[in-house]
């Protein structure tokens, strides 16, 4: 009681002093500015699951629609409404962009082309200690030619490296064995670890290249980021199945791109691609990295169809999907994705109890306008 008293006389002492009325009413307003503005920017704890969405919207013209608001959406998990607690345009915050381009037989004579058109849409998009990138090509196995940087001469010296494939046997990549593997070592399902290697044959392992840059990339990579991949679809040899592929890609909260470019001659001149034993070990050459069993692979009889897998992957994952055509070149594909990359919305939210738990979750996203369209992925992955 001595201690309240002594409080209360003070603060009486001070109250009666010139200017000191000001100083009383500040300090009591001051917690009260504080709150509201708190009420502005949406806090969580660390133990509370907030689900990020990134979404491009998109009128009956196919014009992106860029000037709507939080109350502009709705939104649900497995059919139960939610609610959107944190709500911006993703115009500013930096991106990392991971560029897949199929160098396999059936896409020897586009090469020249997508590293031209590859350079030129990085050099536009990237915006200097910002953005980020890393290259990647996939023919027989899983080469990660240039890991995540913001340098435009390392990204062009990658991409200079892209040319024809060399069916052979030569020295493997170096780096070390590691990394996330259900059912094996080595950072592949079902892997026996070691470093890769490069063995007999040909093939294109296009799922490998999306579950690799997906689960020892962009898993480990913060906020916006995006696959984009360049090739005919067409997978002749791949240790992961499609569906695992695209799993991994929604684990990691990554949109994939994806452009469909096809050389109509190349079967004819070159038969079946992949026809012939074994496989590039893991992430091979210079990039070095993870390690894959080599060996043998059973000969796939049919063609898959590879439009039709490119455009699943990009649907389930929010991404896009594209065809190079003469009314469509490369150039004027790139720039589309630019304009979205630039022109995304980014809401988060926090799963009701009914809807929470581990597993995978739908989700649903449209607007209050019905004439709008809106793109993003269509679900995601709970971890236990």
């Amino acid at each position: 009681m001595q201690k309240s008293k002594s409080i209360k006389h003070e603060s009486a002492g001070l109250l009666g002093k010139p200017g000191a009325g000001i100083l009383f009413v500040l300090v009591a307003i001051l917690p009260l500015c504080w709150g509201l503005l708190a009420q502005d920017v949406p806090t969580f704890s660390s133990d509370v699951k907030v689900v990020n969405v990134l979404a491009t919207v998109r009128d009956k013209h196919g014009q992106i629609v860029n000037n709507l608001a939080k109350d502009d959406f709705k939104l649900q998990q497995d059919g139960q409404p939610q609610i959107i607690h944190y709500f911006a345009k993703e115009t500013d915050l930096p991106l990392t962009l991971g560029l897949m381009v199929d160098t396999s037989m059936s896409q020897r004579r586009l090469i020249d082309q997508e590293r031209t058109a590859s350079y030129s849409f990085l050099n536009n998009l990237m915006r200097p200690d910002k953005d980020k990138a890393f290259v990647i090509h996939f023919d027989w196995g899983v080469e990660l030619l240039q890991d995540t940087t913001s340098s435009r001469p390392k990204l062009e010296a990658a991409l200079d490296k892209l040319g024809n494939p060399q069916f052979g046997s030569g020295s493997g990549g170096g780096g070390s064995s590691g990394g996330s593997s259900p059912g094996g070592g080595g950072g592949y399902p079902g892997g026996g670890g070691g470093r890769g290697g490069r063995h007999m044959g040909g093939g294109t392992t296009l799922y490998d290249a999306v579950f690799l840059a997906s689960d020892e990339v962009a898993r480990k990579i913060k906020g916006r980021k995006a696959l984009i991949i360049l090739s005919d679809g067409v997978d002749t040899g791949s240790k992961v199945s499609l569906d695992r592929a695209i799993e991994t890609a929604q684990r990691a909260d990554t949109l994939v791109y994806s452009i469909l470019y096809a050389d109509p001659e190349a079967y004819g001149h070159q038969g079946y691609p992949g026809m012939g034993g074994g496989h590039h070990g893991g992430w091979g050459g210079p990039g070095g990295g993870m390690g894959r069993p080599g060996g043998g692979y059973p000969q796939q009889q049919q063609h898959p169809d590879g439009k039709k897998v490119l455009e699943r992957i990009s649907r389930e994952t929010g991404g896009r999907f594209f065809e190079v055509s003469k009314k469509q070149p490369i150039d004027q594909i790139y720039a589309q994705i630019e304009q979205e990359l630039r022109n995304q919305y980014s809401l988060g939210y926090t799963p009701d109890k009914a809807v929470a738990g581990s597993g995978y979750h739908k989700i649903t996203l449209a607007t209050t306008n019905k004439d709008l369209t809106v793109q993003t992925r269509e679900g995601f992955y709970e971890e236990r």
